[in-house]
């Protein structure tokens, strides 16, 4: 290769990645450079093993959202008002700080033990019972549970002192 092929190389490569940088979506096509693909972006996301088919689509939507390709780049979730019976499978997430889950059928609250990182819960208007498996979880610091008519009203010992928590009317701690 001469010399000008060369320099001539080196400015369509540069022009190349000038032109390249001003297209924010490229990041979803494959780049072909003489019937080879040079650059094929990563295949997204695709969430397994949730047992509740309104909390899996929920998530995949927010994976989507997000333009996530895996679980831990997840930290905040709505899945408010979705239908949501069960949380199985919700522990591949670990990184979920900002959890809403208002208005939906939860009950079983043991799955979120398995989510270190959560901080804020939001799951007033569900079917939760026992409020203890959240209660245990040294990092949370907001957590409401307003709404929840058959919630077994912890005691104020129960409750964590760096925790602001929302109950239902029919418990006055």
């Amino acid at each position: 290769m001469g010399l000008f092929q060369t320099e001539l190389s080196g400015a369509l490569l540069i022009t190349c990645l000038v032109l390249l940088t001003g297209c924010g979506q490229l990041g979803q096509y494959d780049i072909t450079v003489n019937d080879r693909t040079v650059y094929q972006p990563s295949a997204p996301f695709q969430v397994e093993g949730i047992d509740d088919a309104a909390l899996a689509d929920c998530l995949q939507q927010t994976v989507s959202d997000l333009a996530a390709n895996r679980a831990e780049e997840v930290i905040t979730l709505n899945c408010s008002h979705a239908g949501i019976q069960s949380l199985s499978g919700l522990e591949q997430f670990t990184q979920i700080r900002t959890m809403k889950l208002s208005g939906n059928r939860i009950r079983n609250l043991l799955e979120l033990e398995r989510l270190p990182e959560l901080e804020q819960l939001l799951l007033d208007q569900n079917d939760v019972v026992d409020p203890i498996p959240v209660l245990r979880m040294a990092g949370l610091r907001k957590l409401n549970l307003a709404g929840n008519s058959r919630l077994q009203c912890p005691t104020a010992d129960d409750i964590p002192r760096a925790l602001t928590l929302t109950l239902p009317d029919h418990c006055n701690i």
